[in-house]
């Protein structure tokens, strides 16, 4: 949960509240943190392509993403150099990929080891409350004259703090009993089950669907209102709501089948997406932060889960790939959005349609999903 919380909590969603922050100093504009942005896109999908292909031991594997990871959100304090920020960030990116695969891979074995499938809620968890955490210290720290730079630094001390836990456990337990499930057999093949295709496909669009409102939630809210202590509300409820969400649901899964709630899930995700689109107000942009916020934690969680399943002993592998799915779909989200923006009169009009694309490919992977779902449950 910990090590989750570093990983996408600080190194790939920090800069989502310090955003705002950075533009306020004048440090950053619009095109530049779009650029910052899409660099750590880019590092999760080649973080994500490179997961798929070592073979690494899942602790050892953690240990590099989340040392790393407090290494380069220091460095990016430590710099007022635009272009190295695009380095940085897009190692952050790759960090955390390789965090994300190593966590999944390590904590869902044991727990399927231990037969305890259901407390997967409370490690994916950590996403959010990584989140919520980030969100609430620039909530907090984020005075009139306190620098947005230097807070990189101060979140970079706070995370190698934590950090000394999970490095501690994954050293003491290096690797699950059924370690066969966890790493590709030495000399086996990297190609992932054919079965996997389609949630791939579908993990892909989720990417796409949530990265927009992920990106631009807390910078909608303070176009609405100027105040950072009402628009930085936005990040802490998107965070505490993914953190509550993955553990309500882990539970009821004991009732509930995955591909179901998977479907369910992008449904809800694409009202949350399309709402800011089509009403355009501070409640709304709440409402789309609960919806996206309480959906994105639990189809990643539940997607890693069905996909583990699948995976024939090779875990790593096929977590990797769905990983790169989400990361060429979350690198799609800017791209679409600045392509329409070429052919539309402001910003807000081409995020209003990109808003609308985006959830479109949720709308179309929820129905496929249930379509799976009818046709395994006709065998």
């Amino acid at each position: 949960m910990i090590a989750l919380a570093v990983a996408m909590g600080v190194g790939r969603f920090a800069f989502t509240p310090l955003f705002p922050l950075m533009v306020r100093d004048g440090v950053l504009d619009g095109e530049t943190g779009a650029m910052l942005a899409a660099s750590n896109y880019l590092g999760y999908l080649v973080g994500a392509l490179v997961a798929a292909r070592i073979n690494i031991e899942a602790a050892t594997m953690l240990a590099l993403g989340l040392i790393s990871t407090v290494v380069v959100t220091a460095a990016v304090g430590s710099t007022s150099s635009v272009p190295l920020w695009v380095i940085l960030r897009f190692v952050a990116g790759v960090m955390s990929a390789w965090t994300l695969v190593a966590t999944s891979a390590w904590a869902l074995g044991w727990l399927a080891s231990l037969g305890r499938p259901h407390l997967a809620g409370a490690i994916f968890a950590g996403v959010g409350l990584g989140i919520a955490a980030t969100g609430l210290f620039c909530l907090v720290a984020a005075g009139p004259g306190v620098s947005s730079v230097g807070m990189w630094i101060e979140l970079a001390g706070l995370a190698a703090i934590v950090t000394l836990l999970p490095l501690a456990v994954s050293r003491s337990l290096p690797a699950p009993i059924i370690g066969a499930a966890a790493t590709t057999p030495q000399g086996a093949s990297h190609k992932p089950p054919s079965n996997t295709g389609g949630l791939i496909v579908c993990y892909t669009l989720f990417g796409f669907g949530y990265i927009l409102p992920a990106t631009y939630l807390p910078a909608l809210a303070r176009q609405l209102v100027d105040d950072p202590q009402v628009f930085g509300l936005a990040w802490p409820l998107f965070g505490t709501a993914a953190a509550l969400s993955t553990i309500l649901v882990s539970w009821g899964l004991k009732r509930a089948n995955r591909l179901s709630v998977w479907a369910v899930s992008h449904f809800l995700m694409a009202i949350g997406v399309l709402l800011p689109a089509i009403w355009t107000s501070l409640a709304s942009v709440s409402i789309a932060a609960l919806l996206v916020g309480g959906t994105f934690m639990v189809i990643t969680m539940i997607a890693m889960q069905e996909a583990r399943a699948r995976a024939e002993g090779h875990a790593t592998v096929v977590l990797g790939r769905m990983t790169a799915g989400f990361a060429l779909g979350q690198l799609m989200g800017p791209i679409a959005s600045a392509a329409i923006g070429r052919m539309t009169v402001d910003f807000a009009t081409a995020l209003n349609y990109a808003l609308a694309l985006a959830a479109a490919g949720l709308l179309s992977s929820a129905f496929y999903l249930w379509h799976e779902l009818r046709r395994h449950d006709s065998h």
